[in-house]
């Protein structure tokens, strides 16, 4: 087999060593069409060991018309929050027999189009996305065909299956957490109001203000990309003027930035502000103060995700999951 070793083994390797036809290699391989005798087979596995032989799924998905692979795209990788999805979505994808070809847009529009049009063109057999802005390429993936599964609030009409937590709702909720604790100077950070999760989340702090009969203060609302750095740069904004006394950031990084800047200028979470977040990841247990936090239940919609793309439904479908509020020492409990 030395002569093999220096290059790629073949079905014909595996039934020379076997003393069969290619054909028979093939049914084994396979599955079938064709029944193949129980010593036969067993001559033809040895003889896969023995070669080192390994399947080419390109062209066996070729044949078959599926490549056993999804593309994912998401903003920007780096964001915890979209890391842990990617990775609870790669689990289900490789229990469902399929690889995960992710792609980063880098919080940029135009890259994200290209890398739809990559997977598209690669004939990936679904697509899991979250847009950079309110603006989804929905017109490129209705007209590839292709299966797609929004991980976001996307609009109703849009006609794409979509699986998402009501994050107008999850915002008021934390934000009335934060009023439950008596405080009436409430601020936010929100994120880039292009974005449609970002204008849920500064409707649902608007919404438990209001409820609570306090007007929302507008220079209390600073909009921050979804970065650690944006939180800080916020922070020092905000500690340029009066000051809210408690803050709820749009996602968790903007919080551990805020944190960041408040250590620098000697302040004291929650004694002097508190916070609460959206999008907790394990990084809210271990920051300092641990964060107060609005948590998606990730690994069910990974795997609501994966076995919508995996049966194919022809009808668009929204699932909505319910979200939990993980409260720590950042909010003043």
């Amino acid at each position: 087999m030395d002569n093999q070793s220096a290059r790629r083994i073949t079905r014909a390797d595996v039934a020379r060593v076997a003393g069969t036809s290619v054909a028979v290699v093939s049914y084994v391989i396979n599955n079938g069409p064709r029944p193949v005798a129980e010593a036969t087979r067993l001559r033809v596995l040895a003889a896969i060991e023995q070669t080192g032989y390994r399947p080419n799924d390109i062209a066996r998905a070729l044949a078959s018309g599926n490549t056993l692979t999804y593309g994912l795209v998401v903003p920007d990788i780096s964001n915890p929050f979209f890391a842990s999805m990617a990775r609870a979505l790669q689990r289900e994808a490789f229990n469902h027999g399929r690889v995960l070809l992710l792609g980063d847009a880098g919080d940029d529009r135009q890259h994200e189009h290209d890398l739809i049009n990559h997977l598209l063109r690669r004939q990936v057999d679904g697509l899991l996305y979250t847009s950079v802005d309110r603006h989804p390429w929905f017109d490129l993936i209705r007209n590839s065909g292709t299966p797609c599964v929004m991980i976001d609030t996307i609009d109703s009409h849009a006609g794409i299956s979509a699986i998402r937590v009501n994050e107008r709702d999850a915002a008021c909720q934390a934000t009335r957490h934060l009023l439950q604790h008596g405080y009436r100077e409430l601020g936010i950070f929100v994120g880039p109001l292009t974005m449609l999760n970002a204008q849920d989340r500064l409707n649902g702090w608007r919404d438990a203000l209001i409820e609570a009969g306090i007007t929302p203060r507008e220079e209390w609302i600073f909009e921050a990309p979804y970065t650690r750095k944006g939180g800080y740069q916020a922070s020092q904004k905000m500690l340029q003027g009066p000051c809210p006394r408690a803050i709820f950031t749009s996602n968790e990084q903007q919080a551990l930035g805020c944190l960041s800047a408040l250590a620098e200028h000697q302040l004291r979470v929650p004694d002097d502000l508190a916070i609460i977040c959206f999008n907790g990841t394990q990084q809210s247990e271990f920051s300092v103060p641990p964060l107060s936090a609005v948590e998606q239940p990730i690994d069910a919609m990974a795997r609501q995700a994966i076995a919508m793309l995996a049966t194919g439904t022809a009808q668009p479908e929204l699932h909505e999951f319910a979200f939990q509020l993980h409260i720590r020492r950042s909010c003043g409990c």
